[in-house]
């Protein structure tokens, strides 16, 4: 516990951990997130972080638990470590505060693998104060083409960290589902899945497959149509009002949260407040000058979003802010 602590303290600070030590950590982690079902439980209160970007790329569910104060923040897609921190500054540090984090911890930033250590460290050392669930860039493809492998193998001098992580990223959750009313995905719904049920049975030990109710899950998006339509992802389905309204009154839900798309606002409701998506990735990609939110429900799943803006510049050791943007920012 004390080499996890020193671990700890040097990942907030933004230092790297050696490679033998992610290893360690990744194995420690496997042995709690195995425990854990495709639709983890979380009580209220928590709080919600939806999206992601590296700054810290991912979408995020943060659940906030105190003595004092008793919250659960749903966080929206990361991305880049420094806003990360930002983010626990609003809605408080973990474990004074619960988390559940909706995936989208990598790719697209400086400093994924610092963003992605630190959580995974806070996992392993609070289990019960933070969930992570997996997002589309928890992925063995998507991780080679849109930043995450280039910078482990930057990093680290070889592949090996990178491989570490994807193992890990296969024990995700899939969803959460806090005070058994509100469902928590990176995504959203698919075709083949009418039940909680359904998704507790899927195999989710797997690289994310590139169709069925596995992917649907990481890849799909709300949008103003009737019934299911083709997503111009090339993955997943748009769906409409309509859908969450079935899958709401079937598993007797009262709303969703999810990330997976930028929203400038930080936070966007739609088809009556039965949908959310929480995007916790401020200016993501460095450029697109959009602001961040995460999600809290008290007690009685009453909603209040905290907003925040991305970090001061000057806090960025050794960016190279005046390089051309990688492709994989674009």
């Amino acid at each position: 516990m004390a080499d996890l602590d020193r671990q700890l303290e040097q990942l907030r600070r933004g230092e790297i951990i050696t490679e033998q030590e992610v290893k360690e950590l990744c194995t420690k982690a496997r042995e709690i997130l195995i425990e854990e079902s495709n639709v983890q439980r979380v009580d209220a209160p928590v709080t919600v972080n939806i999206k992601r970007r590296h700054r810290l790329d991912m979408v995020i569910i943060n659940a906030l638990f105190s003595l004092l104060d008793l919250w659960r923040y749903p966080c929206g897609r990361l991305g880049q470590f420094h806003d990360l921190k930002e983010l626990f500054r609003v809605g408080g540090e973990c474990p004074d505060t619960n988390y559940l984090f909706m995936g989208d911890f990598v790719d697209r930033g400086y400093y994924s693998v610092e963003t992605f250590l630190l959580l995974l460290a806070l996992k392993v050392r609070y289990p019960d104060k933070i969930t992570l669930i997996r997002g589309n860039h928890e992925s063995r493809q998507i991780t080679q083409v849109y930043g995450f492998y280039d910078e482990c193998t930057r990093k680290f001098g070889s592949a090996n960290v990178w491989r570490y992580c994807c193992e890990i990223f296969d024990y995700l959750s899939l969803s959460a589902i806090i005070d058994d009313k509100v469902f928590c995905v990176h995504g959203g719904l698919s075709p083949s899945i009418n039940t909680l049920d359904q998704i507790r049975t899927i195999d989710r030990k797997q690289e994310v497959p590139h169709d069925g109710a596995m992917c649907d899950l990481l890849w799909s998006d709300p949008e103003e149509i009737d019934g299911w339509g083709y997503s111009p992802r090339g993955a997943g389905y748009l769906f409409g009002a309509d859908v969450v309204k079935q899958f709401l009154h079937k598993n007797d839900l009262d709303f969703i949260a999810r990330a997976h798309q930028l929203v400038m606002e930080g936070y966007k409701p739609m088809f009556n407040n039965t949908i959310v998506t929480v995007w916790s990735a401020p200016n993501y990609c460095y450029r697109c000058g959009n602001i961040a939110a995460i999600l809290k429900l008290d007690d009685y799943l009453e909603k209040e979003y905290k907003l925040f803006e991305a970090a001061s510049q000057q806090d960025f050791r050794g960016t190279p802010q005046k390089k051309a943007l990688p492709d994989y920012f674009l």
